[in-house]
């Protein structure tokens, strides 16, 4: 079952394994895929932030709404489409290499979310495959897992830099399914954005919205999706 609105459902809707990170998975189940940015780790306000500092010296707005709406979406894409819907001539390129540059600067503040690090490291443990699977590029991906003190926890990690289309394309998901030796329909992936939760649904995947299981910030309307 794929929650397919921003609005996460009241657990009464939801398998138990959706519902609570405690409860059995199912017997079909080889390996786990989670995302990384609001799944494993809690980096949105860092990153809003950083967005902050980056997007004002040229005008533009993100409100918070619309920046939660677009979790998981590559960096350089968020610049480029903020740039031509507000009409503003500059170069997105830059934008995002001064978000992350600022994002960076502050990557001590993010924390792990304890209950999906928990699940995950109880699935490695009873001998599933693990992997993390983010619209992030490697170089900041792999300093989000070491902050966190996650770095040699997963074996397999697929980033934005891996693959053509990011989420909500389902090629990140397949291809950390690919690197783990599993078929997309033995996955479960763990997320927390609809982008996300489309990639996963693209990929044949079934899907756990982590966002009620620690009181992550839904976004406000799915009107404010990134454009194809």
């Amino acid at each position: 079952m794929l929650a397919s609105s921003l609005t996460p459902r009241p657990p009464s809707q939801l398998a138990p394994w959706q519902a609570s990170p405690e409860a059995p998975l199912p017997p079909d189940v080889a390996g786990l895929i989670f995302d990384l940015d609001g799944t494993l780790v809690d980096t949105m306000p860092v990153h809003y932030r950083a967005w902050m500092a980056a997007l004002e010296p040229h005008g533009l707005k993100l409100p918070e709404a619309r920046f939660y709406s677009l979790a998981g979406a590559p960096t350089v894409k968020i610049a480029e489409t903020l740039c031509r819907e507000q009409a503003v001539a500059a170069d997105h390129q830059a934008i995002a290499a001064q978000k992350e540059a600022h994002y960076l600067a502050h990557i001590a503040e993010i924390k792990r979310i304890e209950p999906v690090v928990a699940l995950a490291k109880t699935a490695r443990a009873a001998g599933l495959k693990i992997s993390v699977a983010s619209g992030g590029h490697r170089n900041v991906v792999s300093r989000q897992l070491a902050a966190a003190g996650l770095g040699d926890m997963f074996a397999v990690v697929a980033c934005a830099d891996d693959v053509e289309h990011g989420k909500p394309a389902p090629d990140t998901f397949l291809l950390a399914a690919k690197r783990m030796g599993v078929s997309p329909q033995a996955c479960i992936v763990y997320e927390d954005a609809e982008l996300g939760f489309q990639a996963a649904q693209a990929a044949n995947m079934r899907c756990v919205d982590v966002r009620s299981w620690y009181g992550g910030k839904a976004a406000e309307s799915p009107d404010h999706r990134l454009p194809a």
